[in-house]
């Protein structure tokens, strides 16, 4: 069997001993061929294989001295993990954005919102559960808060977590649902909030920063598996780069509306 090597540029030999043994090729897809192999391009740290009309997907080439082997992973392998850590990141920032919307809702601007109970958990026989998910809220008007349980045995516990949270509002029971009026904030406690708003804008920013280290780890990973080249890494570096700009400017984007929620009277 003769294995043909090109570009034309001698590929080095791969032993630096005398009489070296029979290198072999390691496909992760189980090929094996049957003696009719005719030519083995190489490029970099890549190869393509042809058997006779056939040609097999472009492999990444790993060489293992120890063991004598040339184990190869697709290039449809390595975009998969590419692909895969991409897509973890998106995920997890998407999740760091809702996280700081939710916060920001939890906050009370001066305007009744049904968002504003988001927080409030509720000790349901014995179980602690969201108010929203046992009641039903809804604001008649835009100072005002109605809360209607689904269940009337529950009032007693929705009253007393209301109470206990930092809502800073006294919920009125009436023994069908509880009325809450939403007070006007004074300039002292709308500067007070606006900075809590700043503070969880910057511990979402800092969840982003996190995100992209982690990712960054990956692909170092990679590279030191030899599936991508220092340049490759710099390039995804460089576009997960701007990913994370994207979404710090989203994190900008929330916090300046909720800034100005906080302090227009």
């Amino acid at each position: 069997m003769t294995i043909a090597f090109s570009p034309a540029t001698p590929v080095r030999s791969l032993y630096q001993k005398p009489n070296p043994p029979k290198p072999l090729l390691f496909f992760q897809d189980d090929f094996r061929t049957s003696g009719n192999v005719v030519s083995l391009t190489a490029s970099a740290n890549y190869v393509s294989l042809r058997v006779g009309a056939r040609s097999l997907q472009p492999v990444k080439l790993s060489w293992v001295k120890r063991r004598g082997t040339v184990r190869c992973a697709t290039i449809e392998q390595i975009e998969a993990e590419k692909a895969a850590i991409e897509k973890d990141v998106k995920e997890r920032m998407e999740k760091t954005i809702d996280n700081v919307r939710s916060n920001f809702n939890s906050i009370r601007t001066g305007r009744a919102s049904p968002a504003m109970l988001d927080k409030i958990e509720v000790d349901y026989y014995g179980t602690p559960v969201s108010l929203k998910s046992i009641a039903q809220i809804s604001t008649p008007d835009s100072s005002s808060i109605l809360v209607q349980p689904y269940d009337k045995s529950s009032l007693k516990a929705i009253e007393k977590a209301i109470v206990s949270s930092d809502l800073g509002m006294t919920p009125n029971n009436d023994g069908e649902v509880i009325r809450m009026s939403v007070p006007q904030l004074t300039s002292d406690r709308r500067k007070e909030l606006s900075k809590i708003v700043s503070k969880q804008a910057e511990e979402g920013k800092v969840a982003l920063r996190n995100i992209r280290r982690d990712a960054l780890k990956a692909y170092e990973k990679l590279e030191k598996e030899k599936k991508l080249s220092e340049d490759n890494v710099k390039d995804l570096s460089g576009d997960l780069q701007k990913v994370t700009d994207e979404y710090m400017k989203k994190i900008d984007t929330v916090f300046k509306q909720k800034e100005k929620e906080l302090l227009t009277v």
